[in-house]
């Protein structure tokens, strides 16, 4: 029952459809029953289902009208609400048929929903919801969004159903990406990105026309991609739903999709966390793939890069280490591995290099931020896959790439070095610090043999350089051992070496051996140490920066500045302990001078020494690692002076020299002959003896101080070499003599001494002194050494003795004493005289010889007299020399006396104007005052023994002290300044005694009276002095001498300096000038207190005024540390009763004289406690005084002012002188037009500050506070004023320039975007008025030059491009949004418009290209205006200004809309066929290259209606407005029949230009059709043909012009194509009349092509017979041109061919035309017998009078074709006959008049020849008799072979007739 009840209804359904007799009524049924009745497919009953399909198939035959619209909506909806598969099916059936058939905004309304539930519709049926996917996709190619930011823009994700169905947005924009990322491919189911289901998809399953356009229903893909796209970019979605989406439009390679692509990703890249896992995973997928058949493959490689560059900004990605590891392995594998892999892996080429560049960012990035486990993890598989790359390129030679790959390899390789030190680094322990150091073995076998280039070298360093931080800490032992050998292994190799590995050492790894030895190693590792010692080994033959290096490794101050501790960690006491430690001495001497080292010490002392060059260094570094152990090291501070320190220490300071020998002592004492002092001795000795120059220097230098120190127990171990020494001694190095005597003499004195060996070495220095009268040369350095040696061996003797004479050396004192004597009396050798002194020196002072000794044998005043007169010279060791006889002297010092003699001579040495002998004499008077008390003689017993007693002093201290007191107050500059210096000697030397002490007092005072001298060494040695004073005084003294100090500075007590007058003069007159003067005198440093309104400061000031000395020297500030005395006295409570002094002082802290600055600074630091809190306290003070001052009469005022503002504003926050910028800014740009230079600099440094302070702000991120809008408010306006860059002084329009540039690459957008618009218009302007004045002058005169006025534009025009103002205008640029966009319209017109110069006018173009391809989106809906402005602005008289803005135009289509191109291209039209200037022609052809460049996709779109125009201007007689027109058809135009597609266009284009009244329009029109028919090819439609012939027979018309040549040719080409043109009769009349119109012309040039043309117009078809009418044509000419030769000249035009040539020509081609156009067909044997007699009596006239090969050649060439064609027409027709015969006979003779003529000529005569002959006019018999025997003889005289063949040819055709 039921059944049957929905039978009747869908009965009657299918009645009504039935009844339906028109469409409209059909129509009006469906709308109301198709959904129901589509709704009864769900019935339970078959039959009723049946019946309703059956319905459905005769409602598909009715439907097929278009006209039929079908219920869309209603279906749509039914199928939402249905979930029944048949239901959808068959609704998706009529909803597809249905939806074209709507109008667009019908379509429109559908889309919501169509949307609505399609996530849910595609969980249900993939398939379903493929096809409304489809036609969704198809509804946004018709859809028009709103603009970005809109109302509507931003209402279309409620407008569409998102809001309210959550999971669609998602779902769609997930499908969009997809798409995006499809690329149609029936071969192929998988695809990069996508799955096999997915593709499936998105091909509606195999439906095969989805996207072929040109099928209806398909669809564009590139079009469909493009619209969803920017469906996507449309405020329907969010950010992160279009993440994915934009990454892979921004990677297309079409530019239409990644331009969206790329716009997107700059707004949502932020809006996306990247440490999301459900997008670090997607990323992933997208890049590796899912594995599998039906998986998807590995992304393109772009996209690869753009994913890598993601990733590297995430640091949850490092946590994927599989997926990392894939990433690496897949991308750096082998072309060979790839292969096994997948088929979408890039090994070569450009993208695969950019792959593998950004791997390598990432494997950096995952080992600077990966987790140390998950780095652990990854990095050994990571550093195994880097390996194996570099491997595969070759390793360590590294296989020679192709050209084109070499950098690329070469990068590539270096990358992966690079990488693999960074992995290295990040994870140590797994990969570097393991006991082989398999990771550090192979970097180091890389940089020795790697032959990849230098290139690849500094990368190696640079992974060894990463790998050294690996190595920070205390390393095991295994590892240390390890490296140790590793290390020493690369001192060792050699360049060239071949190691038994497979490659050669050419490179060298000492500096990076010794590098990781001081850096790796702690310092008291020795095998380092011996590493830093090889470094040195060679000398100055090594590269210098290994010497340093080995150089910092021995010097712990060094090591410790390149391996520094941060403070403050745990444990970094112990860590300093134990890696600063110094090495065991023992330990060292086993390592350099063990039994197994090279230099072993128990190697003869006289043998050669290995690694010679390092030897002196290594003895010095053991000695040095000896005191320190001796002093603990703990007492000793490692500055960088740490061997002189410690030296200095030994010499000079008793207490240490004490610790040192008795530590040796007991070393000896403790061990023996092994203890380390002796092996120590014995290594140095033999260093001395053995090498030369600064080895034997610095060996001898330690071992003399060592044998000083030392017990006599050590040093008998190298007594028995004391022979050695003798060379030593006599040694032309002065400094290894002087230490060798006194080794001499410290050895020969020891009890362990062989006399027999020392006698001998004495009789011999003995003879060699007796020579001295005779020495030359040489020679007197050896009496030198003798002289010293013999003194120091007795004086050590009598040390060692402690008597005054030894009997057994009484001999040898009279002998040296007899010569010290005779040489100071006799000599005037300088050398001589110095060995004298000083054995004197040393006699007297070991007491062997006394005054009273020499008085008994001797004159003393005499010999007094000589050492004085030689002490006044300057000689310090005549003074010396005094000193020691003053010792040794009775204390007497009454007048005549010798000791008081002594004293008088000392003190007169005070006119030595030299510091350095003061300084002697005062030694030597400390020495006369105290004897062996004074510390000066700390050093001078250098033997195991006390010093010898001397005569006993009580008074003579006091009265050389009360002396030089009196003398330090007298007026006499060089006794004042002497006094002083002997008075600091005496304080360091003496002060430690009783009596000395209680006169400190009194020294104090002395020299606080010389703090004010004048002279600044005076300053310095009071300085000095008050300094030791302070220190050897107890807390009375020096509680005293601050409490002096403080008040003579401060007033409160008797001025320690003395008194002044107010004309007291401070300053040397101009140097501090003024206006009217310079300040000199006390009156005018007054100054200071009357600009503080305080008269009372006078007096507080008047100390610190007394003399220019302490305003000009830092001496009594800095050396006495008056700071902190200051700074601890009760002056606050006076500065603050004296607030308005800090202004001043503060300006005058900047006072351009250094010296005042330099004393202001100490007062300023001394007065105040906390500058800061001063500073801040009286800002405001301090600021308002600098700017009142800065513009005062005084140029030093002013620079003190800029200088005192730019250090004030440099630590404080913008806040604290906001209120004050503007001034500031305004005040600065004045004094930077200052008419003193100096002023101006410093103006200018005040300016830099102001802006380095701006842009540090605006970088570090104060750019969203008030403070930095309100500062660029006060500085742009200033910088962009007449005062800034539009200043006429260049110095400050080139710091505005630098300022702006500045201030743009550091601000945030949100601060700058509100100045962008202003700024860069203003950019653009002021780009020509920083251009040099003289450019425009030399463009005007460039051929003056010797250049063009274009290269000159061209040289301008890079200038521009690389100018920094152009890359800060693309910053601004990026600042840009919706907004500001509108503001830059009118600042970017006014530019444009008013820009004078080259430089703005180009500038202004970048501009516009910059905003059409960077910023295209926001400047779209102004692209139209611009390009109007852009399209005026290509006239510019200037061309490069004109091609600028060609090239403008170009890309400004890529945006503007179709109408506003279609105007640009009707302008250039416009131009081209309207403007008489043919410039405007060039112009034209520029802009239309430019669109089809810069917008192919536009150009293509538009390509109807621009291509006709191009095909017709690329014809133009001027080469450079064709040229541009020519590329761009062939840039544009896949072949020449495209022409065909355009060809009605163009055809029509060019008729409506032949009637032009311009000649060159009207000749480009007739070129065009020319080139039309040209490109047709050979056959030529009847269509086509109908098209060109009205054209063709119109640009013929007319007199002949140049060129016109080429259509005719066109023409006959016309008419060799079989159409109906050619076919007609009457056409073939106005053909026929054309062609022989044009043969008739008189112009000589194109006569001989017309004839050429007719010559091939007659042979085309055999029905023409024009053999009269052409004879009427060439007879004439061929008789004038061989009767008057001259009669073409007339017609000649300068630049024509010769007329020789052209004659020739032009008879060759009347000669060839006269014969072809005879034709045999149709024609009686009397008619063809005279054409035949009347050509060739014309041919055998010209055979006899033209001799040309040209003619000749044409002649039997157009005879053969005759001939030929008479045999064809005898197959027809009897062409035979006496007659014919007769005249073929003669034309035989014309075959054969060839014989004088070239190869070629008598090889085409012999071919017509055999066409003759095969003819069947050759068959008769007078022709075949004619023919034999002219070709037999013309054999029996033919020598050319191949003519010889041709005639072979030509008999054989014969003998077949």
């Amino acid at each position: 029952m039921e059944e049957a009840k929905e039978l009747t209804l869908v009965g009657k359904v299918e009645l009504r459809i039935a009844l339906a007799d028109s469409d409209a009524k059909l129509e009006a049924i469906l709308n109301t029953y198709l959904p129901p009745l589509l709704l009864k497919l769900t019935s339970e009953h078959v039959e009723v289902r049946n019946k309703v399909i059956s319905v459905c198939q005769h409602v598909n035959t009715r439907i097929k009208a278009p006209s039929i619209t079908l219920p869309v909506a209603a279906l749509l909806k039914q199928y939402k609400g249905n979930v029944n598969p048949l239901i959808r099916h068959f609704d998706l059936l009529y909803i597809q048929q249905g939806l074209p058939r709507l109008s667009l905004s019908e379509r429109l309304e559908l889309l919501p929903p169509i949307i609505k539930g399609m996530h849910k519709n595609f969980q249900e049926s993939a398939r379903h919801t493929s096809s409304l996917f489809n036609m969704l996709l198809k509804l946004l190619t018709s859809m028009t969004f709103p603009p970005r930011g809109s109302a509507e823009d931003l209402a279309l994700r409620d407008t569409l159903g998102f809001v309210e169905v959550e999971g669609d947005a998602p779902f769609i924009a997930s499908w969009i990406g997809k798409l995006i990322l499809f690329t149609p491919n029936p071969t192929r189911k998988r695809l990069a990105g996508l799955t096999v289901a997915e593709c499936d998809f998105l091909q509606l399953y195999d439906k095969k026309d989805t996207w072929l356009p040109a099928i209806a229903g398909g669809m564009n893909i590139v079009d469909t991609k493009v619209a969803a796209a920017r469906f996507l970019a449309s405020g329907a979605f969010s950010d992160t739903e279009r993440f994915l989406p934009a990454l892979f439009a921004a990677t297309d390679p079409n530019s239409r999709l990644s331009d969206i692509g790329d716009d997107m990703m700059k707004r949502v890249v932020s809006a996306v966390s990247l440490e999301d896992d459900l997008v670090l995973s997607q990323l992933f997928r997208i890049y590796l793939g899912t594995r599998g058949t039906d998986g998807s493959l590995p992304a393109r490689a772009n996209l690869q890069v753009k994913i890598l560059a993601l990733l590297c900004k995430s640091q949850q990605a490092t946590s994927y280490t599989t997926e990392n590891t894939q990433i690496v392995q897949e991308g750096l594998m082998s072309s060979n591995q790839a292969d096994t892999v997948s088929s979408s892996v890039v090994n070569q080429g450009l993208e695969a290099s950019k792959l593998r560049t950004q791997i390598f960012a990432y494997i950096n990035w995952l080992a600077r931020v990966s987790e140390l486990a998950d780095m652990n993890l990854v990095a050994p598989k990571l550093v195994s896959q880097l390996r194996n790359y570099i491997g595969s390129q070759g390793w360590p030679t590294c296989q020679e790439p192709t050209s084109g790959q070499r950098n690329g390899v070469s990068s590539l390789r270096s990358l992966g070095y690079e990488t693999i030190g960074v992995l290295a680094r990040s994870s140590a322990e797994t990969l570097v610090l393991d006991e082989d150091l398999d990771l550090l073995r192979w970097l180091f076998d890389s940089l020795a043999a790697d032959s990849a280039g230098k290139d690849v070298s500094l990368s190696i360093e640079q992974a060894l350089s990463s790998v050294l931080g690996a190595f920070g800490g205390d390393l095991s032992p295994g590892v240390t051992e390890s490296l140790e050998r590793l290390l020493l292994h690369n001192m060792q190799r050699k360049l060239g070496d071949d190691e038994g590995v497979g490659f050669n050492i050419i490179r060298s790894t000492r500096f990076t051996a010794v590098r990781f030895a001081n850096r790796c190693l702690p310092f008291r590792n020795v095998k380092a140490r011996w590493i830093n010692v090889l470094a040195l080994s060679s000398g100055t033959n090594e590269r210098r920066e290994i010497l340093d290096e080995g150089k910092k490794g021995l010097d712990p101050y060094w090591y410790r500045m390149i391996n520094p501790i941060k403070s403050g960690l745990m444990g970094d006491e112990a860590l300093k302990q134990s890696r600063y430690r110094l090495p065991r001495l023992v330990d060292l001497l086993e390592q350099f001078f063990g039994e197994d080292s090279v230099w072993s010490g128990m190697r003869p002392a006289d043998s050669p020494l290995p690694l010679v060059d390092a030897y002196g260094t290594a003895v010095t570094f053991c000695c040095n690692v000896l005191y320190s152990e001796c002093l603990s090291q703990a007492s000793l501070a490692v500055n960088d002076e740490w061997d002189w320190h410690i030296s200095t220490l030994i010499k000079n300071d008793e207490t240490s020299r004490k610790t040192v020998r008795g530590r040796l002592h007991a070393m000896a004492k403790e061990h023996g002959s092994k203890s380390a002092p002796e092996t120590l001795l014995r290594v140095a000795f033999n260093g001395m003896v053995a090498t030369e120059n600064m080895n034997a220097v610095s060996c001898s230098a330690s071992l003399l101080q060592l044998c000083s120190l030392s017990a006599d127990v050590s040093v008998s171990g190298i007594v028995p070499s004391i022979s050695l020494l003798h060379d030593s001694v006599l040694s032309n190095n002065k400094t290894v003599r002087e230490a060798s005597s006194r080794l001499f003499g410290i050895l020969g004195s020891h009890s362990d001494c062989p006399q027999t060996k020392l006698q001998k070495i004495l009789k011999d220095f003995d003879d060699i002194c007796r020579g001295w009268r005779e020495a030359v040369g040489f020679t007197y350095l050896q009496i030198h050494g003798a002289m010293l040696a013999t003194a120091y061996y007795l004086s050590r003797r009598a040390f060692r003795a402690n008597t005054t004479i030894l009997s057994d050396t009484e001999i040898n004192v009279e002998r040296a004493l007899e010569m010290d004597l005779e040489i100071l009396k006799g000599s005037q050798d300088k050398t001589l005289l110095d060995a004298a002194t000083v054995s004197m020196t040393e006699l007297s002072i070991s007491r062997i010889i006394t005054p009273r000794f020499l008085a008994s044998k001797h004159s003393v005043t005499d010999l007094f007299e000589r050492l004085a007169k030689s002490a006044r010279k300057g000689n310090e060791n005549a003074i010396k020399a005094l000193g020691s006889f003053g010792m040794q002297s009775d204390e007497d010092l009454a007048e005549g006396t010798i000791l008081r003699n002594i004293l008088d001579a000392l003190f007169e040495l005070h006119e030595v104007r030299e510091p350095t002998v003061q300084f002697s004499v005062g030694e030597a008077l400390s020495c006369v005052a105290v004897g062996w008390e004074s510390k000066a003689l700390i050093a001078v017993v250098d033997v195991d023994t006390r010093p010898p007693a001397t005569p006993q002093r009580s008074i003579s201290l006091s009265w050389i002290l009360d002396r030089i007191l009196e003398n330090c107050k007298t007026t006499k500059p060089a006794l004042r300044q002497a006094s002083v210096i002997w008075l600091l000697c005496l304080v360091e030397f003496c002060s430690h005694l009783p009596t000395f002490r209680g006169r400190l007092r009194d020294c104090q005072i002395a020299f606080k009276g010389l703090l004010a001298d004048r002279e600044s060494l005076n300053q310095e040695t009071a300085s000095r002095g008050l300094s030791l004073v302070y220190e050897k005084g107890d807390r009375e003294l020096k509680d005293d001498l601050v409490r002096d100090l403080v008040g003579s500075f401060t007033g409160s007590t008797v001025d320690m300096s003395g008194s002044i007058s107010a004309e007291t003069q401070l300053f040397e007159p101009g140097a501090l000038p003024t206006g009217d003067g310079s300040i000199t005198t006390y009156r005018d440093i007054m100054s200071l207190a009357a600009e503080v309104g305080n008269p009372s400061l006078v007096y507080k000031f008047m100390s610190l005024a007394a003399n220019n000395a302490i305003w000009s020297s830092r001496a009594a500030f800095g050396r006495f540390g008056l700071s902190n005395i200051l700074s601890d006295s009760s002056v606050d409570g006076y500065l603050a009763r004296n607030q308005k002094l800090y202004p001043a002082l503060f300006r005058y802290r900047f006072d351009p004289n250094t010296n005042v600055r330099n004393s202001m600074n100490e007062i300023w630091t001394a007065l105040v406690r906390d500058p800061t809190a001063t500073i801040d306290q009286h800002f405001d003070a301090i600021m308002s005084d600098l700017l009142k001052s800065i513009l005062g009469k005084e140029w030093r005022q002013r620079q003190a002012c800029c200088a005192a503002i730019a250090d004030l504003v440099q630590s404080r926050p913008a806040t604290k002188y906001e209120k004050y910028i503007g001034e500031i800014w305004t005040l600065t740009f004045k004094v930077c037009d200052d008419i003193k230079e100096s002023v101006r600099t410093a103006a200018m440094g005040l300016a830099r500050v102001l802006v380095s302070i701006l842009t540090r702000g605006l970088e570090a991120g104060d750019s969203s506070t008030r403070s930095a809008g309100a500062m660029l408010e006060h500085v742009l306006p200033f910088l962009l004023s007449p005062s800034g860059l539009e200043s006429p002084a260049q110095d400050v329009q080139s710091f505005s320039l630098s300022a702006i540039l500045q201030i743009i690459k550091k601000s945030d957008k949100a601060v700058l975007r509100p100045f962008v618009p202003d700024l860069v218009g203003r950019l653009i302007l002021l780009l020509s008025s920083l251009e040099p004045e003289g450019i425009e002058y030399i463009r005007l005169r460039a051929e003056q030059y010797g250049v063009t006025g274009q290269q000159i534009d061209d040289a301008r025009l890079s200038g521009v491009r690389g100018s920094p103002m152009l890359e800060a205008i693309e910053r601004c640029l990026d600042f840009l949004d919706e907004v500001s966009i509108q503001d830059l319209r009118r600042p970017l017109e006014n530019a444009i418009t008013t820009g004078l110069g080259l430089p703005s006018r180009v500038g202004g173009s970048r501009v516009l290209v910059s905003l059409s391809t960077r910023h295209n989106f926001i400047f779209r809906p102004h692209a139209n205006h611009f390009l109007q402005l852009a399209r005026k602005q290509v006239l510019d008289r200037n061309e490069t200004i004109s091609a600028a803005y060609s090239a403008a135009c170009g890309y400004l289509a890529r945006i503007a809309s179709d109408g506003e191109i279609l105007k640009l291209v009707r302008h250039c039209q416009k131009l081209y066929f309207d403007s008489d200037d043919e410039r405007h022609r060039v112009v034209a052809g520029e802009v239309i290259f430019s669109l089809s460049k810069n917008a192919t996709d536009r150009f293509n779109a538009l390509a109807a209606e621009i291509l006709p125009f191009v095909f017709l201007a690329k014809q133009d007689s001027y080469e450079r407005a064709m040229i541009p027109f020519r590329d761009t058809w062939n840039e544009t135009v896949g072949g020449s029949r495209t022409v065909l597609l355009y060809m009605p266009e163009i055809i029509q284009l060019a008729m409506q230009y032949l009637e032009s009244p311009r000649w060159s329009l009207k000749h480009t029109a007739a070129f065009t059709i020319a080139e039309a028919i040209n490109s047709t090819g050979s056959e030529i439609s009847d269509v086509i043909a109908q098209v060109i012939w009205p054209a063709l027979d119109k640009a013929l018309d007319g007199k002949t012009w140049e060129g016109k040549e080429k259509v005719l040719q066109a023409f006959v080409k016309f008419v060799r194509s079989d159409n109906t043109i050619t076919q007609n009769e009457t056409s073939n009349a106005r053909i026929q009349k054309i062609i022989l119109r044009e043969s008739k012309r008189k112009n000589a040039a194109y006569c001989q092509h017309a004839l050429s043309c007719l010559a091939e117009y007659v042979e085309l078809r055999d029905s023409i017979h024009l053999a009269t009418e052409v004879c009427e044509v060439t007879a004439p000419i061929i008789e004038q041109l061989l009767a008057e030769p001259e009669a073409m000249d007339h017609d000649m035009q300068s630049g024509d061919l010769p007329s020789k040539t052209m004659k020739d020509d032009t008879l060759a081609n009347a000669q060839a035309a006269l014969l072809r156009s005879i034709n045999p067909y149709g024609q009686t044997n009397q008619d063809l017998s005279a054409q035949l007699s009347r050509a060739l009596a014309l041919t055998m006239k010209t055979l006899s009078e033209n001799g040309s090969r040209n003619v000749h050649n044409a002649i039997y060439e157009a005879e053969k074709s005759l001939f030929q064609k008479m045999e064809k027409a005898s197959r027809g027709q009897d062409v035979s006959g006496a007659a014919i015969a007769a005249v073929l006979i003669d034309f035989v003779k014309t075959l054969f008049k060839s014989r004088d003529q070239v190869e070629q000529t008598r090889i085409k005569a012999a071919e017509a020849a055999a066409a003759l002959a095969s003819s069947s006019n050759g068959r008769s018999e007078p022709v075949r008799t004619a023919l034999i025997d002219w070709i037999s003889s013309a054999k029996a005289d033919e020598r050319s072979v191949p003519v010889q063949q041709s005639l072979d040819r030509a008999r054989r055709a014969i003998a077949d007739v």
